[in-house]
């Protein structure tokens, strides 16, 4: 496995893994054309290619035998919480494929996003997940993130249960 930092050529790649991830992991909670609509937004090239040329975020693509299967960005703290500040980071997005979980993929990912997120010095740093996701919450409890709130994630008409997660510096 190779986990590298994503450049600009990797737009393509990102917005088909963001596609198809998302749509494994959620698509069965949205109509068609709600997911259609929301996959067309956050995850079109154009959008990567924004991501990618913003010196506020960064994105990790892992590689098995040339073949992408996940991804990570982190960025600025974008979540509705009152405690957030411009100056605290978020997790925004970490996704394996499902052929290749289990296998250690997330954590490099995650690992190499907070590493990034901490460059300059530890700071409070966000995650948002969904509120029937247990295992991620799980996964992120083990690195010191605790509920901190709640909001609502809008996929077209579609409001899910997003649970809001913190770390402190020191945890």
């Amino acid at each position: 496995m190779l986990v590298r930092r994503a450049v600009p050529s990797d737009a393509a790649v990102l917005a088909v893994l963001g596609a198809s991830t998302f749509t494994d992991a959620f698509g069965h909670l949205y109509s068609a054309e709600d997911l259609q609509a929301f996959l067309d937004e956050s995850h079109a090239v154009s959008a990567y290619e924004g991501l990618l040329s913003s010196p506020a975020y960064a994105l990790w693509l892992a590689e098995v035998d040339g073949q992408a299967v996940g991804y990570a960005l982190a960025g600025p703290c974008g979540l509705p919480h009152a405690d957030v500040r411009p100056e605290h980071g978020e997790l925004k997005r970490l996704y394996v494929s499902q052929a290749a979980q289990g296998g250690g993929v997330g954590a490099h990912l995650f690992d190499e996003a907070l590493a990034w997120l901490e460059r300059e010095g530890p700071r409070p740093l966000w995650i948002s997940v969904w509120s029937e996701n247990y295992g991620a919450q799980r996964f992120y409890g083990r690195y010191g993130f605790e509920k901190a709130g709640e909001y609502e994630f809008i996929v077209g008409q579609q409001r899910d249960r997003e649970f809001i997660y913190r770390r402190l510096p020191g945890r």
